[in-house]
């Protein structure tokens, strides 16, 4: 299979985050780059460069005013004191308190919606790698068809059209799903099957028909991203009808998770796409250290081969999956089951 990267990837090393009152090891780290990198190189897939298809692709998917603020806030960083290695969001806008601050401080708050996502020196360009790499898949699968993969890091779905979450500061499976969107001239179809309910996807589609949305995930309602997920959020205006979420009970394994990814397959052959886009999170395993699912190798293997045997051209997205010995057994299950 054809892998597309981005060197890029390396950067964006943050070492801690505030996680429960007290800072711990970061998991989303350049490490988990390597990891999967050696993973498809171990399994002879063949690596790509990802070109540089410039900020459109970007732009077609995220607000003006948040691509710039990504681009710009680490040289503003004068605008502040006592500034270390990152800068760091600690005022958040509440609801209906929604202007658009003028000073870096608000900014950091109104753009970044978790303190698990800062500004480091070299953020835009470890996100704007990752981002090419989607932009990469995305052409390959409209020019020639059939599966290729994006290595992303940092990874995306958390990232709303103007504002970034949950590690993720541009939402590649989005910037993907509207590229290929945009060259075949057709509806398709995003399955994300991280851990994590990729709300920042759902946010992105919420209101369109052209793009159908389907996420199967850990039950939010104690579970990050806890304020959205749920079966009743279907869409809205011209969009109703066109999110499906799968909220899955803590601790599932493999035989509920892969009935919901036969149900959502059975949803998106229904919808009839021209392609799609897998937000690959392999934080659904069972030894993932921030996972809620007990998902093992196998079932990422039988995903694979779920998938694969839908028959889409098909842009695989990586999304989460943390350091653990499981971590690249289990990419490389699933891309063997993709390739039958």
């Amino acid at each position: 299979m054809i892998v597309f990267h981005a060197e890029a990837s390396l950067l964006q090393n943050p070492p801690t985050f505030f996680r429960h009152g007290r800072l711990v090891p970061h998991p989303e780290t350049a490490e988990r780059y390597r990891v999967l990198r050696a993973a498809v190189e171990g399994a002879g897939h063949e690596l790509r460069l990802a070109g540089d298809a410039g900020e459109g692709p970007i732009r077609a998917v995220h607000t003006p005013d948040y691509v710039d603020f990504l681009r710009t806030a680490w040289d503003r960083r004068g605008e502040l004191k006592n500034i270390g290695e990152e800068l760091l969001a600690t005022q958040f806008p509440r609801v209906g308190m929604d202007t658009r601050p003028v000073g870096l401080q608000g900014q950091l708050g109104f753009y970044l919606g978790d303190t698990s996502t800062a500004i480091r020196s070299d953020t835009w360009q470890a996100a704007y790698g990752s981002a090419q790499a989607a932009v990469a898949v995305a052409d390959h699968v409209a020019a020639v068809g059939g599966i290729a993969y994006a290595l992303c890091r940092p990874p995306g779905h958390h990232a709303y059209a103007g504002y970034g979450s949950g590690f993720c500061y541009l939402n590649n499976a989005a910037i993907a799903a509207q590229h290929l969107r945009n060259r075949l001239g057709r509806p398709v179809a995003v399955l994300d099957i991280d851990v994590h309910h990729g709300n920042g996807t759902q946010g992105i589609f919420y209101a369109r028909a052209d793009v159908l949305t389907l996420s199967i995930h850990a039950d939010t309602s104690s579970y990050f991203p806890f304020y959205c997920g749920y079966a009743a959020e279907t869409g809205t205006g011209a969009g109703a009808g066109y999110n499906v979420n799968v909220p899955l009970p803590h601790g599932s394994g493999d035989d509920i998770w892969l009935a919901a990814i036969r149900d959502g397959l059975a949803r998106i052959a229904d919808f009839g796409p021209a392609a799609l886009v897998v937000s690959l999170g392999l934080d659904a395993s069972a030894e993932d250290p921030i996972g809620a699912l007990t998902v093992t190798t196998d079932g990422f293997r039988q995903a694979g081969a779920l998938i694969a045997g839908a028959g889409h051209r098909t842009a695989l997205i990586q999304e989460g999956g943390y350091l653990c010995e499981a971590l690249p057994r289990n990419l490389t299950a699933f891309l063997a089951g993709m390739a039958g």
